[in-house]
């Protein structure tokens, strides 16, 4: 079983800047989608964007031309720029696959945007 893990998050104030990874513990990474989520306190978790193992992306309207998924097959990571965060976008950000038909989670890495 595939395992992933984040990184970092942590406290950004209004318009800031962070970049978050994802790495899998298993090359089989390189031909899976791989896709981060987020979940704000008290609200349903969403997609915010998703690669393919070509580099195919797609972004949440939300997020879209502030935010950049990107991957290094050669190091099994996914990761995701974050520009111009908002206070809504303080939430606990997890990447995801879909490997044989099972959904894979990390555990997750919490952003925080506050002045």
């Amino acid at each position: 079983q595939v395992q992933l893990v984040e990184s970092g998050g942590g406290l950004v104030q209004p318009g800031g800047s962070l970049r978050l990874s994802c790495v899998a513990s298993s090359s089989i990474f390189r031909i899976v989608t791989m896709g981060w989520y987020r979940q704000a306190p008290g609200k349903q978790r969403e997609l915010v964007a998703a690669i393919t193992r070509g580099g195919s992306s797609n972004y949440a309207d939300f997020v879209k031309g502030r935010f950049t998924i990107s991957r290094d097959n050669a190091k099994n990571t996914a990761y995701l720029q974050m520009s111009g965060l908002k206070a809504e976008g303080t939430a606990v950000y997890y990447c995801n696959t879909n490997m044989f038909g099972s959904e894979v989670w990390g555990q997750g890495t919490l952003v925080t945007v506050s002045p």
